[in-house]
C-alpha cells in the first residue's frame, strides 16, 4: 500500500490546525494548567526554605573556613584565645605520611593553633642544650608547643610522651592556613632552608623527601586530591600574580565586554540585512575550497601516477607511523579526490533540492532581526533570568555548605602504638585522661577528628545533600524555562500582528511574563523537572565513572560509557522538545503534555523545514559569535601587548597579559550567546507560528497569511485584498459582539 504525499496517512502525526476566526495571536482567555504540579512545586520550594532554615541552624561555616586544632578549637576565630593563631601547625607533620591518614582523613599529630609558622630547623634536645647559655631559644620554641607548658627542663622522654611540645620544627610557610614545609628545588634537587636532610629529634637523620610526602598526603587529606605540595604552591604564586594581573586591568577588561555587547546588538539588528549575503558567503567558500581540493588531490595523482613505486596500495604497505608515507601513494590521493568530490556532489545537490528551505529559513532569520528591532525589551530580559539564576546557585551553594559543615565536634582516640585497639575509636576528652585507654595505650591523647553526629538529621546528611541538588537544577530549569515563555509570548504577538508594527499589543514582553507566571507556572515546572531527573541522573553516573576510573571492570566501563551517551542524547531531545512546547503553551494556553504533543506533530509535519532551518541557525549564530569574540579578542590583543600606538601609555603593567586576553575573549562569547539565545528564541517561536500560519490559512481575504512578504514571495503564495467596506458594513460590524479572545 503506497503512502499518500507528505509520506504519513492523515492523523499519523495528528490532524492539521483549522482556521479559527476567533484567533488573533496568544490567546489571553486562558486558564491554569497542571496546577497539580504547581502546587508540588510551591511545596518543594517550602520545603527547600524549611531546608535551608534548618541547615542555617545546625550548620556553622566556621568550620569550613577555619582549621579547627586537635582540641575542636578554630584557629584565628575572634574574640577566642586563638584570635591572632590563624595558622594550624603539625607537632610532627611525618606522622602524616601513614597511609591511613587518607583512610581515616585524620593525621595521627597534636594539631595547634599559631600565629606564625617556624622559619628555622630546630630540634626539643638542641633547645634544651642551647636554653642553659640562652634563654631566648626556649621562648622562640614556646610558642609551638600546648599553651601553658612552661617547662623546658622536664626531660624529653616525658615531653615527648604527653606531646607538651613538638619533637622537632621545620622551615614552614602558611598554604591553606596550615604550616607546610618550604620547599625549594634548586638543580633538581629538593631542598628545605638549603638542606636536603634533617634531625627528627629522635635521634635519626632523615630526608626532606620524607617531608614532602607527609606534606602530599596532607594536602590530599584537605582538597581531596592527589597533588603535591610543592605544585600546589607553584599554584599559589601563578594565582597571586593572575589577581594582580586581574585588580589592574579590570577596567579595561570591562570596557572590552561593553563592546563586545553593543557588537552583539548591532549585529543581531543588521541580520536582516546580511544574514544572506553571510550564509551564501560562506556556503560559495566552502564549495570553492573543496574545489581547489579536488583540483590539488588530481594535480598530486597525475604528477605521482608516473613515477616508480606510487602504483603500490596501501594495503602492501600496511600501517606507518609515518604518514608522509602515504603521501607518496597515488592510490591516497585518489581516496581523497573521491571523497572531496563526494561532499562537493553532496552539497551542490543539497543545495538544488532544499534551496526554497534554505531560503525560508534564511527569510525567517532576517524576520527575527526585524522582530527584536521592534520589541527591544527582550534583548535585556537575559539579565532578569541571570539575577534569578545567580539567587538560586547562591541558596543552593550556601545551603550545602551549612548542610556539610553541620554536626557536633567528634574526637576520637589518637596513639602513635601500631598495635593499640583503641586507635580510631570515639572519646571524651573531657573523662579521657580517668580511662583505662592511657593506660593500655600509653602516650595515646582524645584529639578532634571531625564534625558529625548520630542523630536523625546526621545520619541522612548526604541524603539531603542530593535533595539540595535535585530542587535546585529544578529552580534553575524553572527559571530558563519561564524565560523561554516569556520570550515567546512577545515573539508570538510580533507574528501574529496582521500589520507590524501598528497592531502589536502594547508592553507584549510584560504581558507574556504575566501569563506564563499567573496561568503556567505548572506546566513550566512539569517540563522542568523532566529534564532535571534526567539531569541527575547524569550527574550521579558522572560521579559514579569518577569513582570507576580505576576499575579494571571492562563491562561495567562499557555499561556506564553507554548510559551516559543514552542519557546525554536523552537531555538534549527533552531540552528540544520542552522549548518548543513552551512556545506552544505562550500561544494557546493549553497545558504541558498537550502542547508539546502539538508541538511535535508540527515539527514532525514539517521535518525537513526543521532540520534546515535548525542547521542554518545553529551555523549562522555560531559564526557570529566566533566574529564577535574574535574581532573583540583581536583588539584586546593589541591593546594588552602595546601595539595600539594611541593608547599605548594607558596600558597596565601585567605579569601576563593572557589573563586578561582571555577574560575578554570568553567574556565576549558569554554575552555574544546570552544576546544570540534570544534571537534563536525568536526564530523557533516565529517558525512555529510561520507553520500554523500554513496550515490554518489560505491567504483569501477572511484566512490572510500572516507570514512576512518575503517568506510569501518563497512559497509563491498571495493575501487577497480585502473588498472596501461600505458605511452599511461597517455599522454591522461595530454592533457584533467582540471575540472572547
Amino acid at each position: 500500500m503506497t503512502r499518500p504525499k507528505g509520506g504519513y496517512y492523515k492523523g499519523e502525526l495528528g490532524e492539521p490546525h483549522k482556521f479559527d476566526p476567533t484567533f488573533r495571536g496568544p490567546v489571553h482567555k486562558r486558564g491554569c494548567t497542571d496546577v497539580l504540579c504547581c502546587v508540588i512545586f510551591v511545596i518543594v520550594i517550602l520545603g527547600y526554605i524549611v531546608l535551608g532554615t534548618v541547615a542555617w541552624m545546625h550548620g556553622d561555616p566556621r568550620k569550613v573556613v577555619y582549621p579547627t586544632d586537635s582540641y575542636g578549637q578554630f584557629c584565628g576565630q575572634q574574640e577566642t584565645p586563638n584570635a591572632n593563631k590563624a595558622i594550624l601547625f603539625y607537632f610532627n607533620i611525618l606522622q602524616c605520611a601513614n597511609p591511613s591518614v587518607l583512610i581515616n582523613l585524620q593525621c595521627p599529630t597534636t594539631q595547634l593553633c599559631v600565629s606564625k609558622c617556624p622559619d628555622r630547623f630546630a630540634t626539643y634536645i638542641d633547645m634544651q642544650y642551647s636554653y642553659r647559655r640562652n634563654k631566648g631559644s626556649w621562648e622562640y620554641y614556646k610558642q609551638f608547643c600546648k599553651p601553658g607548658f612552661n617547662n623546658p627542663d622536664k626531660p624529653i622522654s616525658q615531653v615527648l610522651r604527653d606531646e607538651d611540645c613538638p619533637s622537632m620544627i621545620v622551615p614552614s610557610r602558611p598554604f591553606l592556613q596550615r604550616c607546610f614545609p618550604d620547599f625549594i628545588t634548586r638543580n633538581g634537587t629538593l631542598t628545605v632552608a638549603n638542606q636536603t636532610s634533617f634531625k627528627d629529634g629522635h635521634g635519626k637523620i632523615r630526608s626532606v623527601v620524607d617531608l614532602r610526602d607527609a606534606a602530599n598526603k596532607v594536602t590530599a587529606m584537605q582538597q581531596g586530591t592527589e597533588s603535591g605540595i610543592t605544585s600546589l604552591l607553584d599554584a599559589k604564586e601563578v594565582g597571586t600574580k593572575i589577581f594582580e594581573d586581574y585588580a589592574s586591568s579590570w577596567f579595561w577588561i570591562l570596557i572590552g565586554l561593553v563592546i563586545s555587547m553593543l557588537v552583539s546588538l548591532v549585529f543581531i539588528l543588521l541580520l536582516r540585512f546580511t544574514a544572506g549575503v553571510l550564509f551564501w558567503l560562506v556556503i560559495f567558500g566552502v564549495i570553492a575550497a573543496v574545489g581547489y581540493g579536488i583540483w590539488h588531490c588530481y594535480w598530486e595523482y597525475s604528477s605521482l601516477k608516473g613515477k616508480p613505486d606510487s602504483d603500490v596500495t596501501i594495503s602492501d604497505i600496511g600501517f606507518q607511523t609515518d604518514f608522509r608515507v602515504y603521501l607518496q601513494l597515488s592510490q591516497t590521493w585518489l581516496i581523497f579526490m573521491t571523497s572531496l568530490a563526494v561532499i562537493e556532489a553532496i552539497i551542490i545537490l543539497v543545495l538544488i533540492f532544499l534551496r526554497n528551505r534554505v531560503r525560508i529559513a534564511i527569510a525567517l532569520l532576517k524576520e527575527g532581526s526585524k522582530a527584536i528591532g521592534c520589541i527591544m525589551s527582550t534583548l535585556f530580559y537575559p539579565i532578569i533570568t541571570f539575577l534569578l539564576l545567580a539567587l538560586c546557585i547562591a541558596y543552593w551553594a550556601v545551603t550545602a555548605v551549612f548542610l556539610a559543615s553541620s554536626g557536633e565536634a567528634v574526637y576520637k582516640v589518637m596513639s602513635t602504638l601500631p598495635d593499640c585497639k583503641y586507635t580510631n575509636l570515639t572519646c571524651d576528652p573531657e573523662t579521657f585522661s580517668q580511662s583505662n585507654v592511657t593506660k593500655l595505650c600509653p602516650g595515646s591523647q582524645c584529639t578532634f577528628a571531625f564534625y558529625g553526629g548520630e542523630s536523625l538529621y546526621h545520619r541522612y546528611i548526604f541524603v539531603l545533600q542530593l535533595c539540595n541538588l535535585l530542587v535546585f537544577l529544578w529552580l534553575v530549569n524553572f527559571t530558563i524555562a519561564l524565560g523561554q515563555c516569556t520570550l515567546a509570548g512577545a515573539f508570538a504577538a510580533y507574528y501574529w500582528a496582521l500589520r507590524k508594527p501598528a497592531d502589536i499589543p502594547p508592553c507584549p514582553l510584560a504581558s507574556s511574563f504575566g501569563r506564563a507566571l499567573r496561568y503556567h507556572t505548572g506546566s513550566l515546572a512539569f517540563g522542568a523537572l523532566i529534564l532535571s531527573i534526567v539531569q541527575f541522573i547524569r550527574i550521579i553516573l558522572e560521579y559514579l565513572d569518577h569513582k570507576l576510573k580505576g576499575a579494571h571492570n571492562a563491562f561495567t566501563r562499557f555499561l556506564l560509557c553507554c548510559l551516559k551517551c543514552c542519557f546525554w542524547c536523552l537531555e538534549h531531545f527533552i531540552k528540544f522538545m520542552n522549548r518548543n512546547a513552551y512556545i506552544m503553551i505562550s500561544i494557546y494556553g493549553k497545558n504541558f503534555c498537550t502542547s508539546a504533543r502539538d508541538a511535535f506533530f508540527l515539527l514532525m509535519r514539517n521535518v525537513m523545514r526543521v532540520a534546515v532551518l535548525d542547521k542554518v541557525t545553529d551555523f549562522l549564530l555560531f559564526l557570529g559569535k566566533l566574529l564577535i569574540s574574535g574581532s573583540v579578542g583581536v583588539l584586546a590583543f593589541f591593546f594588552f601587548t602595546r601595539q595600539i600606538p594611541v593608547i599605548q601609555e594607558e596600558v597596565p603593567s601585567l605579569n601576563y597579559y593572557w589573563v586578561p586576553l582571555l577574560t575578554v575573549i570568553f567574556g565576549s562569547y558569554m554575552i555574544a550567546h546570552g544576546f544570540f539565545n534570544v534571537y534563536a528564541m525568536c526564530v523557533d517561536t516565529l517558525f512555529l507560528c510561520f507553520l500554523l500560519d500554513l496550515e490554518k490559512n489560505d491567504g483569501s481575504a477572511t484566512r490572510p497569511y500572516y507570514m512576512c512578504s518575503s517568506l510569501r514571495a518563497i512559497l509563491n503564495k498571495k493575501n487577497q485584498k480585502r473588498p472596501k467596506e461600505t458605511k452599511r458594513g461597517r455599522k454591522q460590524k461595530k454592533e457584533q459582539p467582540k471575540s472572547r479572545h
